[in-house]
């Protein structure tokens, strides 16, 4: 079948609210921070007016992916609910902005468009509180067959994988994925969606994933080991492809024969980690579906990665196919060296 994307991403459509913020708010406030916590509509509101001067960015993890892999050139195409309301126009001029692909029919007479409040301190760490709204309601409805089969790769996001008829939407989208030839990928998304769905996410992974995006907690929750090693052995062979990102340890890929062990890009000075994780997935899957070795394709991950890191937000802000471009020269190099 002819592919006329190379990915799609389905996942929670979101308006980010940055602001920076002293350790001090997040221990007041009692938010646990560096993580992602859950909250309702009141205490959404209730936080912002709390909250210093702010910055309004659309975000959510799948589609900050989506932007970047449009933004290095990739063809894709996204999938999540907004509400028809001011926030909701606001996330579909943004998403479509990029050249994605983005039909989505807005959820009507419910619950307002999501919002995640995400407070980055000194330390450049990321606490985000987030109001799902109407991200929740996506349903199978919103999976359509040739949809889902005109890309290579569909990539489901963790954090949506709560109501009922998400994962209905998840199952539908992974079924038809495989009808399709279309390879399927999971991001844990955080260790509070570990805890929350570790035993769905193991059957899901066992039986539906293709590629497994996870941070080192991520992987350590899901088969509750102490160490990374541990995890490693326990995942191994569950999925084609295993992507493991360690902040500024870099990231190890396990294939079913080979481990791979990629640096992070040196950065000089970190402002903001916000979607370094999106971004990686996105340089990676731009490598995957392009054919590239794993190795290319974790160091694009890395160098997308660290193209987020230098301002506040999860969109990139600079040329990301530039920097894509000298690393794969990087690495000819390098190999007519080794070879020489």
């Amino acid at each position: 079948m002819n592919k006329s994307l190379d990915l799609i991403g389905i996942g929670n459509a979101i308006v980010d609210v940055l602001t920076q913020a002293e350790d001090s708010f997040i221990q007041t406030n009692q938010i646990n921070k560096g993580a992602m916590t859950l909250i309702e509509e009141d205490q959404a509101e209730e936080l912002y007016a709390k909250m210093g001067p702010a910055m309004e960015i659309s975000g959510g993890s799948a589609a900050n992916t989506i932007a970047a892999f449009a933004s290095i050139g990739g063809r894709c195409g996204f999938i999540g609910k907004v509400a028809d309301d001011q926030l909701g126009g606001v996330f579909r001029h943004d998403i479509k902005a990029t050249g994605a692909v983005y039909d989505t029919v807005p959820l009507t007479g419910g619950l307002p468009t999501a919002r995640c409040l995400i407070m980055v301190t000194p330390d450049a760490e990321r606490t985000m509180c987030t109001f799902l709204g109407a991200s929740v309601w996506i349903t199978p409805g919103d999976i359509q067959k040739e949809f889902i089969q005109s890309a290579k790769v569909i990539l489901l996001e963790g954090y949506l994988f709560d109501k009922p008829q998400a994962k209905q939407a998840f199952m539908k989208a992974s079924e038809l994925a495989h009808e399709g030839n279309t390879k399927t990928a999971l991001s844990l998304s955080d260790p509070f969606c570990v805890a929350r769905h570790r035993e769905e996410f193991m059957d899901l992974i066992d039986d539906h994933i293709d590629i497994l995006f996870a941070n080192e907690d991520e992987l350590k929750g899901l088969f509750q080991t102490e160490t990374l090693e541990e995890a490693l052995i326990e995942v191994k062979g569950k999925c084609e492809l295993i992507v493991v990102t360690r902040g500024a340890k870099g990231s190890v890929i396990l294939t079913s024969g080979q481990q791979y062990d990629i640096p992070a890009e040196s950065v000089e000075s970190v402002i903001d980690t916000t979607g370094a994780g999106d971004l990686y997935a996105a340089g990676f899957l731009y490598g995957y579906t392009r054919d590239e070795d794993i190795e290319t394709c974790g160091h694009y991950g890395s160098t997308a990665a660290a193209a987020v890191l230098h301002h506040m937000g999860a969109r990139p802000q600079q040329n990301i196919s530039a920097c894509l471009n000298r690393v794969q020269e990087r690495l000819q190099e390098r190999k007519k060296i080794a070879y020489s």
